[in-house]
This record gives structure tokens, C-alpha cells and sequence, in this order.
């Protein structure tokens, strides 16, 4: 006999639906899983086995074909185990197959019949209510998260028998209700905060004008002088997580398999991967595509420490997603886009040492050594982080002085008034912020008056600032100039931006 389960796949970060079709025939004993399945779901005949012999049922001892269409995506993970079961349960004619086609179902089985969590159930949930679904059956660990998407009914069930009483009415269930609201209210708490941070006063004011125009930064200074630190913090004064960038940002996450139990992301991510990672891990990768670290940062900042140590091609294909705000992964059987709109914040050493220009302590580098370190960094990426800071050590009355510094949430309130200006200037366009303008938007929101245009030529000449240095300090000039509520750019602000590209002549 023949029995369809309904349940889904991940496409990217979106849901598929798939069909488990089960025919149980006449014939020797064998069991065949079609429709690409990839190892684990391959698998899964050891496991379904077990599962529905140990919960009380009997296993048919006859040919069990197990399709799962559509056959031509490919099917990897361990959530099908459940509806495969009950698959052969309904096509034994144990299982009533009434329910079959309003649930869909996902679950891996132990050997004992107890459900176990899954991945990217979140986007399975989307789907199945886009699909008009009725329900949907997960595990329990799972279904917090399932719950989040509101017009759908989501049941966890804990073992394989329990799933199968439900469908045949023979053991109502609660569905699983999440208060949205309130889980977003509760989750959108950081622990770190500005106010934490001893001194570095001019940093501070340089990251609040990064936040504000969404601007990547990177930070040059000794270690020990705070750098992770602050760019740890920078999560904290951007604005806040909208309720359709925390679904997005926990869509990521969920096919990641990263939620920890929790049911939504509503802190902007904070992803520091270490210099040993490779393109693959820094994009995405594999035989079917994961999201990788630029992804998991969606919403958020990617922080890159020690950047010159990170290898060359690992940096450069950096370059897509910073410019076009996703990836875009592809294989023989197909591409695979994944979301990566992301700040980036980068910090290095001056030198190999770390003490290049330090007062207190003497560098040991020669200039050949300091030229090879700096030079790692290639100028395409470069292109693309509008501000380049020096970072230097805090002094000891600083980190003495008990006085707290500001709270990030009076600072957030600066950037949110400044990006609520950029938004205005940007209405009806795909961008919404000062960092992403181009060309003719640069020409058309910052002119500068006569002092500022003199201060400009000035500094491009004697600090030998290159082309690419003139068009980011227009930006960021336009930031300050927001931050200030200022309609049109004036010299201080022109002055405080070319003060973010003082290292453009040392780095160049």
C-alpha cells in the first residue's frame, strides 16, 4: 500500500515542501530511500527500524520504496526519520491517513523511538503555513522556534508513538503558542555596554559615527588597547533589530543549527571568526551549502581581529557580499543566495610586533617587516572600509577613573535620529544609509561649502590621500553632518572625517 507524509526541505534559507511517499509491496525484504538523499537521510532505514520496533509496532517485512519528492533537490539532514515512520505506519494500514496531507511533519528518531531536535525548522514553518497547512508536527526542543510564525498551529511531539496517537485522533495535543511580542522583548537584551569601556573617548565618537551611517571601520593599535573590546560593544549602539530583520537573522541561524534553544534572534549578531577559517567557512560551503560566518552575521557585525593574518583569498571574497549585501553560492545541481547585509569591523596591530609608534614600548620591526604585514591587506577590501582609526593604549588615569562612561542606549539614540535623517534622503530607494551612496548620489547630498572644499584639497595633497580616500571622507562627512542634525556639510565635520583616514597614507 501506498502512504504520502508530508514534511520539507531547506533551500538556501527558505522552505521546500517535500512529499515522503511510502509504498510498502510485496516482495523480499529491502528498504530503498529515492529523491537524492544525501548520507544521513540515507541512513535513516537503520533508525526508523529500531524506532518503530522499540515503540510497540511491528516492522513489515516486505519491500518498503520511500520517495521523496520533488526528486531532483537534494535531501540531506536527519528530519525526515519521523515521517518516514509514519509513513510506514499509514501504508501498514496502522495509521489512519485522514490527517496525513494537513501536518507537516519533522523529527529524528533514536533507537528507541524518542523524537530529537532538528535544524531550520523556522523557514519550514514559514512554509508550511504559506503552503495552508493545518499544523505543524516538530519536536519539542523545536518548537518554540516553529511557534514564532504566527497563523500556524505547531505541535511538539517527544517520541514516535506520541505522534502517531495524535494523527489518529486518538490523543489530542496543545499546540505550542508563543507571545511574539514578549519573546522579542526578552531576547533583545545585550549584555556589554559602552558605558563598560574605560577611556578611548575619540573611538567611542568613531564607532557611534560608523553606527550612524553604517559604515565599516577598521582599528589600528597595540594589543591590549581595547579593540575587540570596543568592536564587541558596537552591537549595542546600532539600531534597533526590527521584528522582520530578527526573523531573517534567526532564519540564518536556525539552518545553521545555532539556536541553542532559543526561539528568535533580536540582538544584532556579533560573528568573530578565527584567522584559521576558510573562504568556505567565511561565506558558506559544502556539498549542499551552509551559510557561513558573513551569513550568521546578517543584520549584525562581522569582526575580523588580527586581519593581516587571515589568508589572502579568504579576505578577498569578502568583496561580493560587502558590495552586494548577500552570497551567492553555486554548484553543478544548482546556486544557493544567502543574505550577508553586515557592518564589518577589522583590527590589526601597526606592525608584526604590535608596537609601531607606541611611546611606552619599542618596536622591534624593521621597515621591510611593517611594509610586508600591512601590505597582506589587499586594496580592493580597503575600498571598502570608509573609516581607519588608530587605537592607543589606554593610560593609566583612564582605566583608574571609577566614573561610568555613556550608556549605549543614549548613544543608539543618536544613530537611530541619524539614520532616521538618512532614511528621509534615501525614501523609495534599495539603499538606507550614508555608506552605501554612490556616485551621484555623493555629488548630489555632499556639497561642501568653500571652507570645506579648501580644508579637502588641502588634506588630499599634503597627507597624500588617494581617490578612493576623497569619496569615503564625503561620506562620512555626510554622517557627521546627520549626527549634528546638520543640513549641509560644514568644515568641522570635513575635519573630523579626514581625521578617520589618517592611516590611508600609512596603509596605502
Amino acid at each position: 500500500m501506498l502512504a504520502t507524509v508530508l514534511s520539507g526541505a531547506l533551500v538556501g534559507i527558505d522552505g521546500l515542501l517535500v512529499e515522503v511517499e511510502v509504498d510498502v509491496a510485496l516482495g523480499l525484504p529491502q528498504f530503498t530511500t529515492v529523491g537524492l538523499p544525501e548520507g544521513a537521510v540515507k541512513e535513516s532505514k537503520d533508525r526508523v527500524r529500531s524506532a518503530i520496533k522499540n515503540s510497540g509496532y511491528e516492522f513489515p517485512s516486505r519491500k518498503i520504496t520511500v520517495n521523496l519528492a520533488p526528486a531532483d533537490v537534494k535531501k540531506e539532514g536527519s528530519a525526515y526519520d519521523l515521517p518516514i515512520a509514519l509513513g510506514i505506519l499509514a501504508a501498514e494500514g496502522w495509521l489512519a491517513k485522514t490527517h496525513l496531507d494537513k501536518y507537516a511533519v519533522l523529527g529524528e528518531l533514536s533507537l528507541d523511538g524518542r523524537v530529537k531536535p532538528v535544524q531550520g525548522v523556522l523557514p519550514l514553518a514559514v512554509m508550511a503555513r504559506e503552503k495552508g497547512l493545518h499544523g505543524l508536527i516538530v519536536p519539542p526542543e523545536n518548537a518554540a522556534e516553529a511557534a514564532v510564525v504566527e497563523g500556524i498551529a505547531v505541535y511538539g511531539v517527544a517520541t514516535l508513538s506520541e505522534a502517531f496517537l495524535f494523527l489518529n485522533g486518538e490523543r489530542p495535543l496543545l499546540p505550542t503558542h508563543t507571545d511574539l511580542q514578549a519573546v522579542f522583548a526578552a531576547h533583545s537584551q545585550y549584555d556589554v555596554d559602552f558605558s563598560e569601556v574605560r577611556g578611548q573617548e575619540h573611538v567611542k565618537r568613531a564607532l557611534e559615527v560608523a553606527a550612524a551611517g553604517g559604515h565599516n571601520i577598521l582599528l589600528v593599535g597595540p594589543p591590549g588597547a581595547g579593540k575587540t573590546m570596543l568592536a564587541r560593544r558596537l552591537p549595542t549602539i546600532l539600531p534597533e533589530m526590527t521584528l522582520a530583520e530578527a526573523l531573517e537573522a534567526t532564519k540564518v541561524h536556525s539552518v545553521a543549527g545555532l539556536m541553542n534553544g532559543r526561539a528568535l534572534i533580536a540582538t544584532r549578531p556579533f560573528r568573530a571568526p578565527h584567522h584559521t577559517i576558510s573562504d568556505a567557512g567565511m561565506i558558506g560551503g559544502g556539498a549542499v551549502p551552509k551559510p557561513g560566518e558573513v551569513s550568521l552575521a546578517h543584520h549584525g557585525v562581522l569582526f575580523l581581529d588580527e586581519l593581516p593574518e587571515f589568508r589572502k583569498n579568504v579576505l578577498e571574497v569578502l568583496r561580493q557580499p560587502l558590495e552586494d549585501g548577500r552570497v551567492t553560492i553555486s554548484r553543478a545541481v544548482g546556486s544557493i543566495t544567502y543574505p550577508a547585509n553586515i557592518m564589518l569591523v577589522c583590527a590589526m596591530n601597526p606592525c608584526v610586533c604590535g608596537y609601531f609608534g607606541d611611546p611606552q614600548r619599542e618596536c622591534t620591526c624593521t621597515p621591510q617587516q611593517i611594509h610586508r604585514y600591512r601590505a597582506k591587506i589587499s586594496g580592493p577590501l580597503l575600498d571598502r572600509i570608509d573609516i581607519q582609526l588608530e587605537v592607543p593604549a589606554v593610560k593609566y588615569k583612564e582605566l583608574s577613573h571609577h566614573a561610568p562612561g555613556e550608556l549605549s542606549t543614549v548613544i543608539r539614540e543618536r544613530v537611530n535620529q541619524a539614520r532616521a535623517i538618512q532614511l528621509q534622503r534615501f525614501a523609495g530607494r534599495t539603499i538606507f544609509c550614508n555608506a552605501h551612496m554612490t556616485s551621484r548620489d555623493i555629488r548630489r547630498f555632499c556639497q561642501l561649502d568653500t571652507a570645506g572644499e579648501k580644508l579637502l584639497e588641502n588634506a588630499m595633497v599634503r597627507l597624500g590621500l588617494s581617490a578612493r580616500a576623497y569619496t569615503r571622507i564625503l561620506k562620512v562627512a555626510r554622517t557627521i553632518a546627520d549626527l549634528a542634525h546638520a543640513e549641509h556639510i560644514a568644515a568641522a565635520h570635513v575635519a573630523e572625517a579626514i581625521h578617520y583616514r589618517a592611516l590611508d597614507r600609512k596603509l596605502g
